[in-house]
């Protein structure tokens, strides 16, 4: 590692675009007081954040780590640490963090830090990465100096361990997420790097489609005899079925199954991760969807409905119950009609929205490779 003159550090947070530059910009901004409170000696620190997407078309961490040695080496910085929102794999473990004291490059993949205090979890992880690389002879609680983190930076209780080096890679620090609370949180972070919130907007036709047919369902008589002599049971299962149907077309619709050429138990266990991820997404964005058009029927009903009308044809009295189960079952129905019109929507306007930009690029590199 080099260091600069006066006592200053350069730190680059090399972060792929999307998600993980918004993280760094945001955290770019407290981390020079932050750094220069916790080290101490009178050091300043620069940060500067540099959007470039350096995991473009690989996996491979050591591929990875020279990249950022490469790019490193470009410009006048002590210390880089890159940040993606793609998932590393390092001996059949999921990678939170790779550190090379030698050359002052650190590796953060950010889905495994977990869905929850994302930001707050990738500031105390960039702050540890760069604190160790700063000073690589302190000498941790235990194992050589240089070799830990000053502060475990994943809580007592995160499935967060010190992970396997092979002889020949650059990293002589490595953490990793275990068992089955890693893989939870791993999927939880790629959820959240998904950002299933934008599938709302992505699906304009189709939600224009169900509220149409909310619309007229709810005007419809047989619908309200149906509604009025469905149990709770049923209706739950209207719902669990609406909804499936709708995360089951647009996922076939728009190709979002990932599908992967390799055999190894390493390739499918990724495969089965990112479909997981997927699926997580899309339907915490229907079930979105499918809330809004619950509450768009139910105002509907109350501006729309006559008592008379309604009592005379189902033989129920109209009250409150009977304005929330109709609105309950119309939205099962107009959720069936908006997956038929989900059909209208393009392939790239779902994948925006179930894909963050750093996976769509790799998807479109890996087709790319494919065409060749």
């Amino acid at each position: 590692m080099r260091q600069s003159s006066q006592d200053v550090t350069l730190v680059a947070l090399l972060a792929d675009p999307d998600a993980p530059t918004e993280i760094a910009q945001r955290m770019a901004r407290m981390l020079p007081d932050r750094l220069a409170g916790r080290s101490g000696e009178g050091r300043r620190f620069d940060v500067e954040v540099v959007s470039e997407p350096f995991t473009a078309g690989t996996e491979d961490l050591s591929t990875l780590t020279r990249r950022i040695m490469d790019r490193g080496s470009e410009e006048n910085w002590d210390i880089v640490v890159a940040l993606t929102d793609l998932p590393l794999h390092s001996h059949g473990r999921k990678l939170v963090v790779d550190l090379s004291h030698a050359h002052g490059v650190a590796l953060l993949s950010l889905p495994t830090l977990g869905g929850f205090r994302l930001e707050t979890r990738a500031r105390q992880a960039v702050e540890e990465a760069v604190l160790s690389l700063a000073d690589p002879q302190a000498t941790g609680s235990e194992g050589p100096p240089g070799r830990e983190l000053r502060r475990p930076f994943t809580g007592r209780l995160a499935p967060v361990r010190p992970g396997r080096i092979g002889e020949e890679e650059i990293a002589d620090l490595r953490y990793v997420v275990r068992g089955p609370r890693g893989y939870l949180r791993v999927l939880s972070g790629m959820v959240r790097a998904n950002r299933p919130w934008r599938l709302v907007p992505g699906l304009s036709k189709a939600l224009a489609a169900a509220l149409a047919t909310g619309a007229v369902a709810t005007v419809n008589s047989t619908i309200w005899t149906l509604a009025a002599a469905l149990s709770t049971p049923r209706l739950v299962i209207a719902t669990v079925g609406s909804v499936a149907l709708m995360v089951g077309w647009l996922i076939v619709d728009a190709n979002l199954w990932h599908r992967t050429d390799e055999v190894s138990p390493e390739a499918r266990k990724r495969a089965a991760l990112y479909n997981a991820s997927t699926v997580v997404t899309v339907g915490i964005g229907v079930i979105v969807c499918y809330v809004g058009l619950m509450v768009v029927n139910l105002v509907w009903a109350l501006f729309i409905l006559n008592d008379q009308v309604f009592a005379s044809t189902t033989r129920t009295p109209l009250h409150a119950t009977e304005y929330w189960t109709l609105s309950w079952f119309v939205a099962s129905v107009a959720t069936v009609g908006g997956a038929l019109g989900s059909g209208l929507e393009s392939d790239e306007a779902i994948r925006a929205a179930a894909y963050s930009k750093r996976e769509q690029e790799r998807r479109s590199v890996l087709q790319d490779d494919r065409g060749d």
